[in-house]
């Protein structure tokens, strides 16, 4: 009923005429591998299945070369993403800068940006939310599917406010072609990957095909089917401390967690999507609609119980959404505006957590709309940008003897703008964004919750500059304030949860968190080289964070939300040096590190950041082969939250080599990677399950990309 008006609406603005300099077609090349921050870049309005690289970035008001864009910024496409696609976006996004990963098994892993996760870092699918409950808890998938991406960008800036206030870390937006932007020019246009890892012996595939019928319309449909056994690691399951605790107990089957090793037992799963859409398009006008239905099955690793009187759950959890969406881009002329956009989700989810009888012990239902309109201005003299509006909606419930959430709803709206100015060697950019945010819950006996109605108000900007200080060279400054209300679980959760392992407890009293931070870039590129380089500060008042107390309920620990200030800093940098060219081939050197800091006012430093990290690689790359060698090494980390537990250093050595049959301008490839060649002990600082869930080990993959 909500979307039908929409649809309706946006169908009536297609048939208006379109401006004539709108419908010129644009280029959509790659840019140069060390492109000039003062390169034009193609227009996002019309991408074609082959779709724009990893220096432009198609988010925004226009699609722009990363150079050009305040923040330090990722983009996964084509090669890249084939080579980093996982079946998870944490696991797919972790070798970004700046991006590490919650690592809760292979399963429900999702990015750390910076140091923040959830509502902090926020996952969109062309520029919607996944609408889904992974911000509620580490062990809750986000539904994102990484094998039907296109691309996959993290921004940061100014561009990221129009999406949320929040996105204190970053924003992963994640484009697809559900909803056909572009009339392919073959009677069916195939994309199709299919992917197998050995560390979980993974098998993956998917397809999408689009069809044009008649002169205006095109159908699309996609599906992928993912299945893996239980990860395979390269050392002990169990972290050096507590393999000795559990060595040193008495009872004969903790001894034995000891000397657990090989397999992450519980970790299997198995996942598949489908989806079907249609689009009219007539020229840069499209409107769009698809539908889509995921589900997974999957385990959560065994945080396993050192007191014989406590019996560890083995806990396996079965995720499903059906999702509707609707695109819509027309053109209105040439007058301030010159294009509306707009972009509509809803959404069914549910999942239950299944317990080792096979009983259900809790499930989770939520129903979600989102919905944002934007209206994009005509470029004046340099100066262009959009404003519009958002609205989110969202109901949840649990049921259960677990469940530690009262039933509650969250509506959110906003109103945003962003702007930019040219002055060619100056750019200048601000954002801002007003959002009134409604959450309540529902009094709740089980927990001992009682009702709840919270309003928050919170005003956020951004304003930042760049400066061309050689050719193909920037400096950049960006300045940003930001306050973020509180989410229901921080406010509300109240209870055990078998998924986390963890007895969680929120607070409804807590007030907007309230932020304000400084980031200075220095991008460029030129003839054989190309670098991005970034450093940040952010201080918060009443930071909202969880962490042990040390305490437990239910036979389980107690994770209390607390609220006080904190204080953020770090840097993230990368590049690529031509070092020769040898027949064929160019040889490159690629480099890149990233470090994150926090405290927390009073209490020391922050829960689960991850440490300093470098890499270094080797590649060869010509119109046919790329062959690429690299090391990692992942820095200990021993600054570490009260009840916290140190995590030991590791170095990864990978290697890849890629095979494109048909050549450089063709998609088709096939690729065949070594990941921890040596079988590495290894385990992230970000994770809650470190100690319990290391990294896989050796993992060799095969990978072929078709596309025709």
């Amino acid at each position: 009923m909500l979307l039908r008006p929409l649809l309706l609406a946006s169908a009536a603005l297609l048939a208006l005429p379109a401006h004539a300099e709108d419908n010129k077609p644009a280029s959509t090349n790659d840019a140069p591998a060390a492109a000039s921050a003062d390169t034009p870049a193609p227009t996002a309005s019309d991408q074609d299945h082959d779709q724009p690289g990893a220096q432009i970035v198609v988010t925004g008001t226009r699609a722009r070369n990363t150079a050009d864009v305040l923040g330090g910024t990722a983009v996964l496409a084509k090669e890249e993403l084939t080579n980093d696609l996982r079946p998870t976006i944490g696991e797919t996004l972790a070798q970004q800068p700046g991006v590490s990963a919650s690592s809760f098994g292979p399963n429900a892993s999702r990015p750390v940006l910076r140091g923040f996760i959830g509502a902090r870092a926020p996952l969109l699918t062309d520029g919607i939310g996944s609408i889904d409950v992974s911000n509620t808890s580490a062990d809750h998938a986000p539904i994102i599917n990484p094998l039907t991406a296109d691309r996959i960008e993290v921004l940061r800036g100014p561009t990221a406010l129009i999406f949320g206030p929040s996105a204190i870390g970053g924003v992963v937006n994640v484009i697809d072609s559900r909803i056909p932007r572009h009339m392919p020019e073959e009677a069916v246009h195939f994309d199709g990957i299919a992917t197998y890892g050995s560390a979980a012996n993974e098998r993956s595939v998917s397809g999408s095909a689009d069809v044009p019928v008649a002169s205006k319309i095109v159908l699309h449909a996609d599906g992928s089917f993912s299945q893996t056994g239980d990860e395979r690691t390269g050392g002990y399951v169990l972290s050096p401390a507590l393999r000795a605790q559990a060595a040193a107990s008495a009872d004969s089957d903790i001894a034995d967690l000891a000397d657990l090793k090989g397999k992450v037992p519980n970790t299997a799963a198995k996942t598949w999507d489908v989806a079907g859409g249609a689009a009219i398009i007539d020229g840069t006008n499209n409107l769009g609609f698809s539908v889509s239905h995921f589900d997974t099955f999957y385990g959560v690793p065994i945080r396993y119980s050192l007191d014989p009187s406590i019996e560890a759950e083995q806990v396996r959890l079965h995720a499903q959404q059906t999702r509707v969406d609707i695109r819509g881009e027309v053109n209105i002329g040439d007058g301030f505006f010159k294009q509306l956009r707009t972009r509509w989700a809803a959404a069914d989810y549910k999942h239950s957590e299944i317990e080792d009888t096979g009983a259900i012990g809790t499930t989770f239902f939520s129903q979600g709309y989102e919905g944002r309109l934007e209206m994009v201005q005509s470029a004046r003299g340099g100066w262009e940008g959009l404003v519009g509006g958002q609205f989110s909606l969202r109901d949840m419930h649990v049921i259960g003897d677990e469940k530690f959430l009262p039933k509650n709803s969250a509506q959110q709206f906003s109103l945003f703008t962003l702007q930019s100015f040219d002055a060619g060697p100056f750019k200048g950019e601000a954002a801002a964004r007003f959002e009134h945010n409604d959450v309540s819950a529902q009094a709740d006996a089980d927990i001992g919750n009682p009702a709840y109605s919270r309003s928050f108000n919170s005003f956020s900007a951004s304003l930042g500059a760049s400066y061309a200080v050689a050719e193909g060279m920037r400096f950049g400054v960006n300045v940003s304030r930001a306050e973020r209300a509180p989410t229901p679980e921080e406010l509300f959760a109240n209870g055990p949860h078998a998924g986390t392992q963890a007895f969680e407890i929120g607070n409804p009293n807590f007030g907007s968190e309230k932020s304000w931070g400084v980031e200075a870039t220095f991008k460029g590129g030129g003839d054989g080289f190309a670098f991005s380089t970034a450093a940040y500060y952010n201080w918060f008042t009443g930071y909202i964070y969880d962490a042990p107390t040390g305490a437990t309920q239910d036979d389980l620990p107690v994770f209390q939300y607390n609220q006080a200030d904190a204080r953020y800093y770090g840097f993230e940098a990368e590049g690529s040096l031509r070092l020769a060219t040898v027949k064929d081939f160019t040889i490159n050197a690629t480099a890149l590190a990233d470090y994150v800091h926090a405290d927390i006012v009073g209490n020391g430093p922050a829960p689960r950041i991850p440490p300093l990290r470098v890499n270094g690689g080797l590649e060869a790359t010509s119109d046919s082969f790329t062959i690429h060698g690299e090391v990692e090494h992942v820095f200990d980390q021993t600054r570490i939250s009260a009840f916290e537990t140190p995590t030991d250093g590791f170095t990864f050595v990978n290697a890849s080599v890629s095979w494109k049959p048909w050549g450089a301008g063709s998609n088709t490839s096939l690729m065949l990677s070594a990941n921890n060649i040596f079988d590495v002990e290894a385990r992230r600082a970000a994770s809650v399950l470190k100690d319990y869930a290391p990294l896989p080990g050796r993992d060799i993959r095969v990978t072929a990309r078709v596309q025709i």
